[in-house]
């Protein structure tokens, strides 16, 4: 699918301006804690559990996200925080289309809901459920890193 671009007005000028449609950048991490890993159950639509993460501020780095999102979302904060992989389906959210950078960290702290969490838990590995977006993919490529 090509780049789809509006022309709009400049508010300002009245020259036109040209209004690209591009992928959003995002984060999510999996929280490596215990003998399992962290999920969170979103308050928001999708619903669902899935990994904690989100959309990245303007002027913030990936790895800053990851912690942010991990921070907000369960409380928890990161530590071996390395990039794993980057997932970049169209259709990986239903909400619209965004590029996702997953880390792998080790959480510290006592899980607890935040923010948009209606809640977190810890999900051994051969336990996890159906999970929201592509993260059941994310989970499976994590599981054959691991062997």
């Amino acid at each position: 699918m090509p780049n789809q671009k509006n022309t709009k007005k400049c508010p300002v000028c009245g020259n036109p301006v040209i209004i690209f449609r591009n992928p959003l950048p995002t984060v999510d991490v999996i929280i490596e804690y215990g003998t399992g890993i962290i999920l969170i159950k979103r308050k928001n639509p999708p619903p669902g559990w899935a990994l904690p993460g989100g959309f990245v501020d303007y002027g913030e780095s990936l790895e800053d996200a990851g912690r942010r999102e991990a921070m907000e979302e369960t409380e928890l904060d990161l530590c071996q925080l390395r990039q794993f992989h980057t997932y970049s389906s169209p259709d990986r959210d239903p909400r619209r289309h965004t590029i996702s950078t997953v880390f792998i960290a080790r959480g510290r702290g006592t899980p607890k809901a935040g923010d948009d969490a209606a809640a977190v838990e810890i999900f051994a590995l051969n336990e996890i459920p159906p999970l929201t977006f592509d993260h059941n993919h994310i989970i499976d490529d994590y599981l054959g890193h691991r062997r």
